[in-house]
């Protein structure tokens, strides 16, 4: 009976893994989570929004915020519903794994109900001694004693899995009865954000149809912002290689100084070899005379041998001549650099600022943002009107809508290279980061100074809010690399 009730529950055990489906790519808190971000995100929005509705006249602004409520709502709805849809998943397989422990309660009760039952029957103490004491054989005694001692520890097994399933039981109907909740709670956001959704398009819708007759004053001022933008863009660019051509310059300086001074030392030991050389050409001119005097005792030698060979010394020694000294070469001097490039697009960096331009460049796509919250009003590069048919905006950085008294931070620890104003577009701050440079621009007030250290996340300056357009509170944000433009989404975490 023992491997039976084993193999049954062997069985339950095997269909109750084989029911259990694999958990979903997207968990149920993980699309909470989710649902969380995104409702922050419209909170930004809606605060921004509702900082406009101090003026009842359509604008170009309200628009954009509307549409980016709109899109973020969507956002929402579809993550509820993935929510809603994993919670069901959730609570079938709850239901499923309840289900297959149920049964396997019933039959556990079953099993320890029969065991009970026998041991009743067999409770005489004398019936059991004699069971032992009728084998054949002790072998069979002691197999016998092993199979009541293993049955009565059975007995008290099928007792503690008794209540390990029960507890189990209890935790998938806890389970369910939460996630009940909390299903009922998402359906009624989901409805709810349904409705805001349904008003802010029709919202959109009569804006839109508003703004659309009000076309030619949105050209005229597409075409006054586009101006204060080209004025913006083409400063920073001026001033970026400005600083750029400075740094190169400096660079050249420090190199020809360095050459000079090396020339320097190099004409001192010119000098040097020079009166050494002086020395050993008079050395060399006296080695040369000696020479001379032994080439003329040894061709008389010679000659005294041809004439009395008998009279001539039988060894008479050869004068060799001495090697003159070589003279030491002059050192060649180093070409002195004229001027700095000026296409140079990078400059030569530091070791410091090497080290800090590939920090910089190893947190692409994980930069904080410049600004605590809000959202990206215009995008990087050529975008569309969104009103005007046909008509399209080339951004040379990314326009980040935030509700007022905002300020901007900078978004990697660098230095202060400048800070400067443009007539329309209020104050900037360039900070460099290698050869790497972020720009804040549309700022009121700036907290930082030329040549100050800034670490991530530092205020550097309050955002200008324009109380004739909604109250507008608008960042102009910017990435180069060198003398190239970078598209900042790229850089800040999504």
């Amino acid at each position: 009976m023992y491997f039976q009730t084993l193999i049954r529950q062997l069985v339950i055990t095997f269909t109750f893994l084989m029911f259990i489906s694999p958990l979903p790519a997207q968990t149920v808190k993980e699309l909470e989570n989710q649902r969380k971000q995104t409702l922050q995100k419209l909170e930004t929005t809606s605060k921004i929004l509702n900082e406009t509705k101090k003026s009842q006249r359509s604008s170009l602004n309200k628009l954009v915020i509307i549409n980016k409520d709109i899109k973020e709502r969507k956002v929402l709805i579809k993550t509820i519903s993935s929510e809603i849809g994993q919670l069901d998943n959730q609570m079938n397989r709850l239901g499923q794994e309840k289900t297959i422990l149920e049964n396997r309660l019933k039959v556990l009760k079953l099993d320890y109900a029969k065991l009970v039952q026998e041991a009743y029957i067999n409770r005489d103490l004398y019936a059991k001694i004699m069971f032992v004491l009728s084998a054949n054989s002790f072998d069979q005694s002691y197999r016998r004693l092993r199979y009541m001692q293993e049955y009565s520890q059975y007995r008290k097994v099928q007792v503690g899995e008794i209540e390990k399933v029960t507890a189990q039981i209890q935790v998938k109907n806890d389970s369910l009865q939460s996630n009940k909740v909390t299903k009922v709670d998402v359906v009624k956001q989901k409805e709810t954000e349904t409705q805001k959704l349904s008003k802010d398009e029709k919202k959109e819708k009569v804006l839109l149809t508003d703004l659309q007759k009000k076309e030619k004053k949105l050209r005229a001022d597409l075409k006054i912002q586009q101006k204060k933008a080209n004025d913006l863009n083409n400063k920073i660019e001026k001033i970026i290689a400005e600083e750029i051509r400075k740094a190169e310059a400096k660079r050249v300086a420090a190199e020809a100084k360095r050459v000079a001074a090396e020339n320097s030392r190099i004409a001192t030991e010119n000098k040097r070899i020079a009166a050494e050389n002086k020395i050993i050409a008079e050395q060399n001119k006296k080695i040369a005379a000696e020479n001379k005097a032994k080439e003329a005792a040894n061709l008389a030698a010679k000659e005294a041998a041809k004439t009395s060979p008998k009279t001539a010394p039988k060894t008479t020694p050869k004068q060799e001549p001495k090697p003159l000294i070589e003279p030491k070469p002059a050192i060649k001097e180093i070409p002195v650099i004229a001027e700095a490039k000026s296409t140079q697009s990078t400059s030569v960096l530091t070791k410091e600022e090497t080290l800090l331009s590939g920090d910089f460049q190893r947190n692409i796509g994980r930069l904080p943002w410049p600004t605590s919250n809000g959202f990206i009003r215009g995008h990087f590069g050529v975008q569309p009107h969104p009103v005007l048919k046909y008509v399209t905006t080339n951004n040379k950085g990314i326009y980040i809508q935030t509700p007022s008294g905002s300020t901007a931070r900078a978004v990697f620890e660098g230095i202060v290279t400048q800070r400067f104003s443009i007539p329309g577009s209020n104050n900037a701050v360039i900070i460099k980061h290698g050869n790497y440079r972020t720009v804040y621009a549309n700022l009121t007030q700036i907290f930082v100074s030329e040549g100050d250290k800034v670490s991530a996340k530092q205020a550097i300056g309050k955002i200008y809010t324009d109380d004739e357009n909604d109250n507008k509170t608008e960042l102009y944000f910017q990435v180069w690399n060198g003398k190239n433009l970078q598209n900042p989404e790229s850089w800040i975490a999504r």
